[in-house]
């Protein structure tokens, strides 16, 4: 199992490197080449979000992206910095909760396997997508 690692700035234009990052390290995993885009979208959904969430609240932490290749799956995790309130609640005053909403509702349009969850130290968007059993062969 290996592991790539990424952390960045809460910055917009870094967001285009993470996607671009994610989509070669999902094919070099074995993720079906048809699915690379769908990669691409949602690991930019999430960054942008994470990203997000870190300006509306002033935080200057990093977001950290992780593209895990496992036995039979490609898992991205996108963690971010923000506490607990990461997690979008309905008539929430605090932000734009309809940009969260529509984030994660693109995200899991995308998405095979889909987890967020949110804690005092932030929240993680846990995503994975099949790899291809020719890939695996190699």
């Amino acid at each position: 199992m290996a592991t790539v690692e990424l952390r960045f700035s809460a910055l917009p234009e870094h967001v285009r490197t993470a996607r671009l990052v994610a989509a070669a390290v999902a094919r070099r995993a074995g993720v079906d080449e048809s699915v690379l885009d769908e990669v691409r979208l949602a690991v930019g959904e999430a960054c942008s979000r994470a990203v997000g969430l870190h300006q509306r609240g002033g935080i200057t932490g990093a977001v950290r992206v992780a593209l895990t290749d496992q036995e039979k799956r490609f898992l991205i995790e996108v963690e971010d910095e923000a506490g607990p309130a990461t997690v979008p609640t309905p008539g929430a005053a605090e932000g734009d909760p309809d940009e969260d909403t529509l984030g994660l509702a693109v995200i899991t349009g995308l998405v095979e396997e889909l987890e967020v969850t949110s804690g005092a130290s932030g929240g993680l968007i846990r995503m994975s997508w099949p790899v291809s059993v020719d890939a695996m062969a190699l």
